[in-house]
């Protein structure tokens, strides 16, 4: 996996030092459609089959997960909401219109954290308009 550095502010001492931490790099986006393609490769499943069956699990997952449901999807992993928003001093003054965001939260099954546990990184090469910004944000 490639990664570049970025310089960021601590959120907790803003006047303290900038640091480098590693970001990921995205080289690009899979569609439905290439990823029912690869799946399809592997299987007896037509291309179409698969992503009927993807289309349908992300129309019907809203439906059970806003019923309060967890969605265990074997050893991928499992999908719940999460809200946050306003507190309230006393339960009697707490109203629905407190809650203010509503997050898919993703659990990743053991399979797939152990697929991942052994990934290998490796600097993606900045180009020289990336480290002059770098250079002009940070004031030197």
């Amino acid at each position: 996996m490639k990664y570049r550095l970025i310089q960021k502010r601590n959120p907790q001492d803003p006047e303290g030092p900038r640091k480098y931490y590693a970001n990921p790099v995205n080289i690009g986006k899979m569609d439905i459609r290439s990823l029912a393609r690869e799946i399809a490769d592997r299987s007896s499943l037509t291309r179409g089959d698969i992503e009927n069956v993807l289309t349908n699990l992300v129309e019907v997952l809203p439906t059970f997960l806003k019923l309060g449901m967890s969605i265990q999807l074997g050893d991928f992993g499992t999908l719940r909401l999460s809200i946050s928003g306003e507190g309230a001093s006393t339960p009697k003054t707490f109203n629905a219109s407190m809650i203010k965001k509503v997050r898919v939260i993703f659990t990743p099954g053991p399979q797939l954290r152990n697929a991942l546990a052994n990934v290998s990184f490796e600097e993606f090469e900045l180009l020289a308009v990336d480290e002059a910004e770098t250079t002009d944000e940070s004031g030197s």
